[in-house]
């Protein structure tokens, strides 16, 4: 809140001080000349560029007059501008000229005025220039945004992964799970009849592709109802991929979130925790041998598969 405030104060001071800049230049010219500037060809250019009327310019030269000559590269400027050829013929005409008496004066008060305006804008640059500058030491003060690296599923995973190794259940070493680019989660059960069908399909296919791709792996979220449940699951079909620790699973939250309403089922996440393939569609249930279609088309080179959900 301090720095915001800062920033607003900076901007506030700085703007007024442009404004009494210019409230200074102005009534430096009032002072000293209460008449009105003459005009130029280049003032009667800007003023018809702007939106001024033929009409209305003359109105102006018949207050201000003109000090300037109208030769073919002031005439041919002013017509690009919108100058009609009666606007042209008057001054060429000298109606409007500056009375050669005053011819001086005028001029002094033209150069006076161009000062005038190169100050103002040198004093406007100058202060674009520090906000600029302030805007960029802003930028560079500000911490850099965090890239997301390795795979979002790996911080939520991480001490909780065993595996069915010798005969019993022993601890995942799970650092080369944060490099995995595809994770399939697999939501299963050994009380499930179609879950023990559809397992040893899934063995085979991850015995044949994950040699070739390391960077794919399945994680098994048990669905079992006991301790006993889970590793006899995991000892009769020789699952060769990790699996949550049983004791851990009701405290994934942010895992069991990505599980249908009945299994199996196996749900093909990216790196960054997002669906790419899934046994549900919706409330449809499509089955998991979609997913392994759908894997099948990525390793094939055929890139993301479009979800259904």
């Amino acid at each position: 809140m301090y720095k915001r405030l800062g920033w607003r104060s900076f901007c506030f001071k700085n703007g007024v001080r442009i404004l009494v800049i210019l409230l200074s230049f102005f009534v430096l010219l009032w002072v000293t000349d209460a008449r009105p500037v003459p005009l130029t060809v280049k003032d009667i250019s800007l003023m018809l560029r702007t939106g001024y009327s033929n009409e209305a310019v003359l109105h102006e030269l018949s207050v201000r007059h003109f000090a300037d000559t109208c030769d073919e590269s002031a005439k041919k400027m002013l017509t690009q501008s919108g100058a009609s050829p009666a606007l042209i013929s008057a001054l060429n005409s000298g109606n409007y000229a500056v009375p050669a008496e005053e011819a001086a004066r005028a001029q002094e008060q033209i150069v006076a005025e161009s000062k005038r305006r190169a100050a103002v804008a040198e004093e406007s640059r100058k202060f674009d220039t520090l906000y600029q500058h302030q805007l960029a030491q802003k930028r560079l003060a500000a911490p850099a945004p965090q890239v997301a690296t390795g795979n979002a599923l790996y911080p939520l995973l991480k001490g909780d992964l065993v595996y069915w190794k010798n005969g019993t259940v022993n601890r995942f070493d799970d650092e080369a799970l944060e490099k995995k680019k595809l994770i399939a989660l697999y939501f299963s059960a050994h009380w499930c009849p179609p879950c023990r069908k559809f397992t040893p399909q899934l063995v085979d296919y991850y015995n044949r592709v994950a040699p070739q791709h390391p960077e794919f792996e399945i994680i098994f979220v048990s669905n079992d109802r006991s301790q006993f449940g889970f590793e006899t699951y995991l000892k009769e079909t020789q699952m060769p991929w990790p699996a949550i620790d049983f004791q851990k699973i009701a405290n994934k939250a942010a895992i069991n979130q990505y599980e249908g309403k009945g299994i199996p089922d196996l749900v093909l996440l990216d790196s960054s925790g997002k669906v790419v393939s899934d046994t549900y569609a919706g409330k449809e249930y499509l089955g998991p041998q979609k997913v392994l279609a759908d894997l099948d088309q990525i390793f094939a080179g055929g890139g993301r598969v479009a979800q259904g959900q």
